[in-house]
């Protein structure tokens, strides 16, 4: 991977059709960094990465008028490991707020989904609104070495030859 970050960002209107534009990017811009600058990426990265993006981007539609920015980052050089670092910002100061885990609440769950996948998260207030930023690993978290990108175990890509799982104990 090249020393400078590799970096995309992209500005929407704050429609919801902008969610998918926003998910699109993500996946265009994980697959260039695949193809182009060798980045390893795990499939488990492949899926969680447009979730997260579609979560934080939907509660910048819902809960901030107008315009909306999305930066997507690779970082990590050397001995570093690479993760991706998504950050949106929306023009309301007000941070999200975390609910209680409510498993009969339909919907609203979006920031619990990040904050379950997100090796780190964080609310920055920035002049004329807020950013929100969350990080996870590129690689299988369980993958240090040279094999790093390689299909994490915890997830499989349909069509691709299964992969080890953990067995999860059974719900009550």
């Amino acid at each position: 991977m090249s020393p400078e970050p590799m970096v995309s960002v992209a500005e929407f209107d704050g429609d919801f059709g902008c969610i998918a534009a926003a998910r699109h990017r993500a996946v265009r811009f994980l697959n260039r960094a695949q193809a182009e600058h060798g980045v390893a990426v795990c499939a488990r990265a492949l899926d969680l990465t447009p979730l997260v993006v579609s979560e934080m981007v939907t509660n910048a539609c819902k809960y901030a008028p107008g315009p909306i920015r999305m930066e997507l980052r690779i970082t990590g050089s050397g001995t570093e490991r690479p993760r991706i670092e998504i950050s949106v910002w929306d023009s309301t100061p007000v941070p999200p707020v975390v609910r209680a885990a409510e498993p009969r609440r339909v919907g609203q769950h979006g920031l619990e989904i990040v904050l379950a996948v997100a090796e780190s998260f964080e609310t920055r207030p920035e002049p004329s609104g807020k950013r929100i930023i969350a990080r996870f690993p590129l690689a299988d978290p369980g993958d240090a070495g040279p094999g790093a990108g390689r299909p994490c175990v915890r997830t499989r890509r349909p069509g691709s030859a299964p992969t080890a799982t953990r067995r999860r104990p059974a719900l009550p």
